[in-house]
């Protein structure tokens, strides 16, 4: 397996990629979207495994996350991510032209790829989504939401909401690592983010039924961050005729790094796979 990084520009901003290349020409790409304050570099065991079916993975972190520009945590709109997103697809085009791309989005990455899907579908062979935040417990009562788009207004790169490590995954030897990890933000999230996170979240759902390609939506059940109510609307509501949902019952919010997280990947693998031109 080979692996390599670098940097492109778009709108201004500088953004750091990395791809997991197998030996052999790949069968199909994934394009992985990574999770509110986290990066790229944390999926490394999921490209290991795809390597091992000849599957590449492409990755970047979003605008302020881990190794590109920009504020931590902060954006001035939702589009900044999607634009970034679109550039590394536009790259993979030139790299891999002939390879089917599947988009995998996590937590807010699973957002981003539905909002994604709604704009670009017609680019992806299919599309998995873990754990996506198109709903989430942790949204603030709605006085509280109108105090924060309030302060997005007149104070946009105001903190107002921090996130819990413990529940990122039932193993304590994750979320050791989570808070560890230098790359990873430990700081509250910004009013305009937080703002533009639960107003495209309703966008999402308000546009699912148009999402018509391959998809298969993963949750945990027991999933702090992310809300499973919002898989399973997000489910229904699309009208793919080949669409999965599994809600893994009792498992947090990185189903990935949970310790059943190898027979998902192998799920995950499969699923593509199966999805493959013979």
């Amino acid at each position: 397996m080979d692996s390599s990084d670098g940097t492109f520009q778009t709108a201004g901003q500088e953004i750091y990629y990395r791809c997991w290349q197998p030996h052999a020409r790949p069968r199909a790409v994934i394009l992985l979207v990574h999770g509110l304050a986290e990066h790229c570099g944390r999926y490394e065991p999921l490209a290991r495994r795809m390597m091992q079916e000849n599957i590449a993975v492409c990755a970047l972190d979003l605008p302020g996350h881990g190794q590109s520009s920009g504020a931590p945590c902060h954006i001035q709109k939702f589009e900044q991510l999607h634009n970034s997103v679109s550039e590394l697809r536009n790259r993979l085009a030139q790299w891999y032209p002939k390879a089917p791309v599947f988009l995998l989005g996590h937590s807010m990455g699973g957002l981003i790829a539905t909002g994604i899907l709604l704009r670009h579908q017609d680019r992806y062979a299919g599309c998995i989504l873990s754990g996506p935040a198109v709903r989430s417990p942790l949204q603030p009562p709605l006085l509280q939401l109108l105090v924060v788009r309030l302060l997005s207004v007149v104070a946009p790169r105001a903190r107002v909401l921090g996130l819990d490590p413990a529940g990122v995954s039932r193993d304590p030897a994750v979320v050791k690592n989570y808070i560890a990890d230098p790359l990873n933000y430990s700081g509250k999230v910004t009013a305009r983010l937080v703002t533009e996170l639960f107003s495209h979240m309703q966008q999402a759902l308000d546009g699912a039924p148009s999402i018509t390609l391959p998809l298969l939506i993963l949750h945990g059940g027991a999933d702090s961050m992310t809300a499973p109510s919002g898989s399973t609307q997000l489910h229904d509501s699309a009208t793919s005729s080949d669409k999965t949902l599994k809600i893994y019952d009792g498992l947090y919010h990185e189903i990935f790094n949970e310790p059943e997280g190898p027979q998902i990947l192998n799920e995950v693998a499969q699923w593509i796979i199966a999805r493959l031109p013979s």
